[in-house]
């Protein structure tokens, strides 16, 4: 229990700092879709492109990753914070066109990354050992309570105020509470941390990166990255398509976060005592049934409430698993470094699903596909995450 003790308020500090940081917008942006539309023009496609310029975090990723490791889990959370929160402003007041706001997802994408699992999950992983998965988990919980909380407000905000209300109110959270709690609560490293010690060569070098287990967990990212966010980005208006409204489609986004909390919990529990390559492939699989769910069924509100919460499963799940997986092979020291360049490259995969589900409604006129290849997607992601051996896990009392 002395890990919970000292650990406690790391977590809680990342929960919040992560849980109001970009990913929070991410999870949104499908809500602003159809109020941008109305005001730019353009078709739900153009909005998957403007989405997808969140690919910009697989440039931002490695350096923010890298400059975690060099100057510390704080600094790079406080510059990337205070950005995000300056941009998401500036949306909110001064964007004027699709090109404009194309311009402000692509800097929030390259620089809002440092609030995200890139950054946050050093601390934890330091601070934690024996518990990591299921402090992974805890402190993942903050985007997902987040994105339980946040919809129907800010459903509410949007259809009263409008879409740039929506983005200010973004802002706030962000600045009134993700950047205090990681100012009072989160420190960088332990004096001494239990962490293992790297199993696969220094991560400073880029050595890591001609391992064929680092490029199996970048595979696997990528096509579960490609599966939840392309059902994220698209998540209400393919609710909406159901012949459901606008306030279920902002349920369905805290079901799917529901999910995520659940996933993170229990797929933390699970890698600390059970065979982790097995848990994981079983949290990949089972949640590809949401995905089946919504191309077989139209119209009924607890399928689509359920379809989403068994994809947020998933989306949960999924940042235990590769941030845990990374830990385990590569220690620490370098942590930041290893996992951003497998965030980076788990943004392709993203930007893939963001794009492709939004121009497969523009050609076939139905999600059906694009339903279709996301539990197609899991399963190959399932596949991949078999073949990543770890090495025995350091079980020390810390």
């Amino acid at each position: 229990m002395n890990e919970w003790q000292r650990g406690w308020r790391i977590i809680l500090g990342c929960a919040l700092g992560s849980g109001t940081g970009v990913v929070l917008l991410f999870f949104t942006f499908s809500m602003f879709i159809l109020p941008i539309i109305e005001e730019f023009g353009g078709t739900r496609g153009d909005l998957s492109n403007i989405q997808a310029l969140v690919i910009a975090g697989a440039l931002g990723s490695p350096v923010m990753g890298w400059a975690t490791d060099q100057f510390g889990f704080r600094r790079v959370y406080f510059f990337a914070a205070i950005s995000t929160v300056l941009i998401e402003l500036a949306i909110g007041i001064f964007v004027t066109s699709l090109v404009g706001l194309a311009v402000s997802i692509f800097l929030i994408g390259l620089i809002g990354v440092g609030t995200t699992a890139v950054t946050v999950t050093r601390p934890v992983n330091a601070w934690f050992d024996k518990n990591r998965g299921l402090a992974l988990g805890f402190a993942a919980c903050g985007t997902a309570l987040a994105t339980v909380i946040v919809p129907p407000p800010l459903e509410l905000i949007v259809a009263t105020y409008g879409w740039r209300a929506g983005f200010i109110s973004l802002a706030g959270l962000t600045a009134f509470i993700g950047l205090p709690a990681v100012y009072f609560l989160v420190h960088n490293e332990p004096p001494q941390q239990g962490a293992s010690s790297p199993a696969n060569g220094k991560a400073s070098d880029g050595s890591f990166m001609r391992h064929s287990q680092f490029w199996l967990m970048a595979a696997a990212m990528m096509a579960m990255g490609a599966a939840g966010s392309g059902f994220i980005s698209q998540m209400s208006p393919m609710v909406q398509e159901e012949g459901l409204n606008a306030q279920v489609a902002a349920f369905a986004l805290s079901a799917f976060a529901i999910g995520q909390l659940c996933g993170r919990l229990m797929g933390g529990w699970c890698l600390d005592r059970f065979d982790p390559r097995r848990i994981s492939v079983i949290l990949t699989l089972v949640p590809a049934i949401g995905f089946v769910l919504l191309f077989g069924f139209e119209g009924t509100l607890i399928v689509a409430l359920a379809a989403a919460y068994l994809i947020g499963f998933q989306q949960g799940a999924e940042l235990d698993i590769f941030a845990y997986f990374t830990a385990r092979l590569y220690g620490i020291q370098n942590y930041g470094a290893v996992y951003g360049a497998l965030i980076g490259l788990g943004w392709i995969g993203n930007a893939v699903g963001i794009v492709g589900v939004g121009r497969l409604h523009d050609v076939f006129g139905t999600y059906d596909i694009a339903q279709i290849a996301g539990a197609i997607a899991l399963i190959l992601g399932a596949i991949l995450i078999v073949g990543v051996r770890l090495p025995a896990r350091n079980v020390s009392a810390s």
